[in-house]
């Protein structure tokens, strides 16, 4: 009998997991990871992983199968909370599930778990793997596309993903809530998770102020019809070309108005729209730059301002990961992801002199340095990178 060791998160998805391999004949384990509980950096009267962890004993007491809990706090401050504080403090935009995943979730934990002699670890993501016929596995999209996490997975290894079982997959969340009621698990009706899954219900504004200083600057706005604004007739894959359209728009105060003040510029991300505070203009404003060294955020006026829309992106060296499928070509047509739950975009990875970018076929707003692009060949998750501008 396999043994697999589910991470019991306390939500209705991985519950319904370990019922699901449970009924496949598998040897069940659950495991709550305990990530959080610094409260030098978090509200500590507004942390559930407490309610959460009861929540997950109680299932697996309903399953009648073994529970621990397993504390990862270290390792999850060393490997995500760090690392998202400096992204923030550089003016980038980190995202801590992508690495919460490939650092945590199937490094640290799959290594707690092999140690208890397990062939698999098993979570309740919505994303499924197939062999394919180069003998590795492929990471396919969840059926259920609203639900669909394989974006959140897109830094893990073929090695991690050879040991990953992902049991409710190939289902709709509707279906995994009628299986939680039908076997009376206390989780069937449990809201989904929202906010930061480690600190509570509270904002990423509030949580960064804990550690990064609120220091009041002015957000600047800059009209569309600034003059650095690239043209993007007559593309080509030239590196010269590509670089200058992925090159970040360099502006000064002098080059608009001020039309609000902000808290700190490494609070803001590009094509923010809300927290800004700006009242009494005609149209809607979004963040198109910021400047942490100087403290300013600059703004434009609609989602269609030219500061907001690029056509291209370039992947930070050594950034880039391939699941399977690794394709060395110089210019290869993919379909792309820049942030979870956009719609894939048509466009054509370049490798070139060492480096790699993207070409979109259209115009993409708030591509933002710091967070993950994705590639899938249809529904299968090819590879992914760091954006670095």
């Amino acid at each position: 009998m396999k043994r697999v060791v589910v991470g019991l998160s306390g939500g209705v998805d991985s519950s319904v997991a370990a019922y699901l391999l449970q009924k496949e004949g598998y040897e069940v384990i659950g495991m709550f990871m305990k990530n959080w509980h610094d409260e030098s950096v978090t509200i500590s009267d507004d942390c559930p992983w407490i309610d959460d962890s009861n929540d997950a004993l109680m299932v697996a007491d309903a399953l009648g199968i073994p529970f621990q809990v397993i504390d990862l706090s270290k390792e999850y401050k060393e490997r995500i909370v760090n690392y998202m504080f400096d992204e923030y403090e550089q003016g980038r935009t980190p995202n801590p599930d992508v690495l919460c995943n490939r650092e945590i979730k199937f490094d640290v934990f799959l290594k707690a778990a092999m140690e208890l002699g397990a062939d698999y670890v098993a979570t309740g993501h919505y994303c499924q793997k197939k062999m394919n016929t180069d003998n590795e596995y492929d990471l396919i999209s969840g059926r259920d596309p609203s639900k669909d996490q394989s974006y959140f997975l897109c830094q893990i290894t073929q090695k991690q993903l050879a040991k990953a079982l992902f049991p409710i997959g190939n289902l709709l969340k509707s279906e995994v809530r009628a299986i939680a009621s039908k076997i009376n698990l206390i989780t069937a009706d449990k809201k989904d998770s929202q906010g930061l899954c480690f600190v509570g219900k509270i904002k990423l504004p509030e949580f960064l102020q804990q550690q990064l200083k609120s220091i009041e600057g002015p957000v600047i706005e800059i009209p569309e019809g600034l003059s650095q604004f690239k043209d993007y007739k007559n593309l080509t894959n030239d590196t010269a070309h590509i670089e200058e359209l992925c090159k970040p728009f360099t502006y000064k105060k002098s080059d608009g108005i001020e039309v609000s003040k902000h808290a700190g510029a490494h609070f803001y991300t590009i094509g923010q729209r809300k927290g800004l505070h700006i009242g009494g203009r005609p149209q809607p404003s979004f963040v198109i730059a910021t400047n942490t060294e100087e403290n300013i955020v600059y703004s434009g006026q609609t989602d269609a301002h030219p500061g907001l829309n690029r056509i291209a992106l370039k992947i930070e060296s050594g950034s880039q990961n391939w699941i399977s499928r690794h394709n060395e070509h110089e210019e290869i047509d993919y379909d792309f992801r820049i942030r979870y739950r956009q719609s894939l975009q048509k466009g054509k990875l370049v490798q070139k002199n060492g480096f790699c970018y993207v070409l979109f076929h259209n115009k993409q707003k708030g591509i933002s340095p710091g967070q993950f692009v994705a590639w899938y060949e249809n529904d299968v998750l090819v590879g992914s990178g760091v954006i670095e501008n």
